[in-house]
């Protein structure tokens, strides 16, 4: 039995070809789909002039949309959807409200010393969540403006995706010792 010779290829093109195999969307997807379906609650935070406004919520994010963009570096857009029930309390009346809206990540897939694969997260900040918020009422909707609904939640959802993407779990798939694994693949 004959023996198909191999076609070689550069190191660089080897290098390439390994991290856009490595950095696949379905990889990253994989990875942070431990941030979907999550459901967490916030509040009561007061908001508004003098806080006297307090707001809870309750925030359900679905399920993350990718998309990879490969050139000099690859790097990904994510997507987060949400969904935000929110109930805004003036002791003497509430006003509820639905939102829907998403959180916007960006990834860039990096390589480091001594021989490893670093997926760089840029931290959300509040202007990276995007809301479309609906009163149950017109009375609601001045409250919204008044106590700054919108801006409450683009902080808070920031915020605790950013705690969430520095857990332990997530760093893990976010630092590959490509060496290390290597090393206990060689192992016979």
């Amino acid at each position: 039995m004959e023996t198909e010779q191999p076609s070689y290829i550069s190191y660089e093109e080897f290098g390439r070809r390994f991290l856009e195999y490595a950095v696949s969307e379905q990889r990253i997807a994989d990875a942070f789909g431990q941030l979907t379906g999550a459901a967490f609650d916030f509040g009561p935070i007061g908001v508004g002039p003098g806080r006297l406004a307090k707001v809870t919520a309750q925030v359900e994010l679905g399920q993350p949309r990718i998309v990879r963009f490969v050139d000099a570096f690859i790097s990904f857009e994510l997507t987060i959807p949400l969904h935000v029930d929110l109930v805004l309390d003036l002791a003497v009346d509430r006003s509820l409200f639905r939102v829907d809206g998403a959180v916007h990540l960006h990834l860039t897939a990096r390589t480091a010393d001594p021989l490893r694969v670093v997926i760089d997260i840029a931290e959300p900040r509040p202007g990276d969540v995007r809301v479309n918020v609906a009163a149950s009422s017109k009375r609601g909707e001045l409250l919204r403006v008044l106590a700054s609904v919108d801006h409450e939640i683009r902080r808070f959802v920031a915020r605790y995706v950013a705690q969430e993407i520095r857990k332990p779990e997530i760093a893990a798939v976010r630092d590959i010792d490509v060496a290390t694994r290597l090393d206990a693949a060689w192992k016979l």
